[in-house]
């Protein structure tokens, strides 16, 4: 689908004899006479191979989507005794999961007819979709307007705007309102010609998008040798698509575990079979995660799912410092709440499986929070962040 057919993968060159690394010496000199182009080359064999099979993203932004590094998570995985990879997702050219979806659902509402040259692309959405969208609305000449509620940060509002986004913040009220920032988003596309509502927590091209490219790139990657796959579900395309495809192309093999964090309803009704939604209660720090419903895009897929893990909040924190700390990654609370998922399913399963998770996104827009010690303490979640590791909470 992307014009980038490899995976990137890290990896270290072999041991290089002698006679290379004098070569390789040579090439670095300042005479061209010396240089030698296949010495340099053959210091990273791997990088070079994955370059020629990319080539160059023909079709500019959304040719860049995909085909993230598979990231194996030393310091879990040795604890374990199991493989826990994390699909660095946070590579993608916007910078989260979310750009695969933005780009399928204006893809989505190209091929139908519903998106012509010039036309506009609404949502409601207040974090990661937002900014995909953006990215692809601008590549592709798209207008595009957002609806979010107004409790969100002028930083996120900022954001938007600044890569070429109207924004409308309106009042946060429940789903249920007709004042709810979805339904206004509906409302202002359906009264607008030549203009979509492109309805990510409901449109199953969003679904797609990871049974296409998500799924079969983990697979791949792996060369078929995972045991089980988990995420958290939001508008529940990745963790519907990535279940869909995996359960079928292993006939079942694989296990699938959607991860929920406090105040959502996922957990219980997949834990029920199915036979108690629940209302939400409470809440939670992480963003995008979590549920009232069963969207559109998971309902086809959720009696595939295995099960699900509860993953509070106090265990989210603790993996941001941890994985920031011990594998070097400075990632969201979402994305840590995955690998936080991913290394108790691991536990469960016991040595010597392997176990996928994605890494949505990284710290960057969650850093004022995450590393506050005023705020850490305001959500009573200061004693979850492992003492030897405060010290990279350096905001007050």
């Amino acid at each position: 689908m992307f014009a980038r057919t490899a995976l990137r993968a890290a990896t270290r060159p072999a041991n290089i004899s002698r006679t290379l690394r004098a070569g390789y010496a040579t090439a670095a000199t300042s005479d061209p006479s010396h240089f030698s182009a296949s010495a340099v080359e053959a210091m990273n064999p791997r990088g070079v191979e994955i370059s020629k099979a990319q080539q160059i993203a023909e079709n500019g932004f959304i040719s860049a989507i995909g085909n993230t590094p598979l990231i194996r998570l030393k310091k879990l995985s040795d604890e374990t005794g199991c493989t826990i990879l994390g699909k660095a997702e946070f590579q993608n050219p916007g910078g989260s999961v979310k750009d695969r979806a933005a780009y399928y659902v204006v893809k989505d509402a190209e091929e139908r007819g519903l998106l012509k040259p010039g036309g506009t692309v609404v949502e409601g959405t207040a974090g990661n979709t937002g900014i995909g969208l953006a990215h692809v609305c601008r590549s592709k000449g798209y207008k595009l307007v957002i609806f979010m509620p107004n409790t969100q940060s002028q930083g996120k509002i900022d954001l938007l705007r600044l890569l070429g986004a109207e924004v409308y913040p309106v009042p946060a009220v429940a789903y249920d309102n007709p004042e709810n920032y979805n339904h206004q988003a509906t409302r202002y596309a359906e009264a607008r010609e030549n203009c979509v509502w492109t309805n990510q927590f409901d449109n199953i091209a969003n679904r797609q998008a990871h049974i296409e490219t998500t799924g079969p790139e983990i697979w791949a990657q792996t060369n078929g040798h995972l045991d089980a796959f988990t995420c958290a579900s939001g508008t529940a395309g990745t963790i519907a698509g990535c279940t869909r495809y995996l359960k079928t192309v292993s006939e079942g093999r694989v296990k699938c575990y959607v991860a929920d964090p406090p105040g959502s309803v996922i957990y219980g009704y997949v834990a029920s079979h199915g036979k108690n939604l629940g209302e939400r209660q409470g809440s939670s720090i992480t963003e995008g995660i979590g549920q009232g419903r069963i969207t559109e895009n998971l309902r086809p897929d959720v009696e595939l799912l295995d099960g699900a893990l509860k993953v509070e909040d106090a265990k989210s924190i603790e993996m941001v410092y941890r994985c920031l700390d011990e594998e070097g990654l400075y990632l969201g609370a979402s994305s840590c709440l995955n690998v936080a998922a991913a290394r108790d399913l691991a536990v469960m399963l016991g040595p010597g499986k392997t176990v996928v998770t994605i890494l949505c996104d990284g710290a960057y827009r969650y850093a004022d929070r995450l590393f506050s010690k005023k705020w850490l303490h305001e959500k009573g979640l200061w004693e979850a962040v492992p003492e030897r590791l405060r010290g990279y909470a350096v905001l007050d």
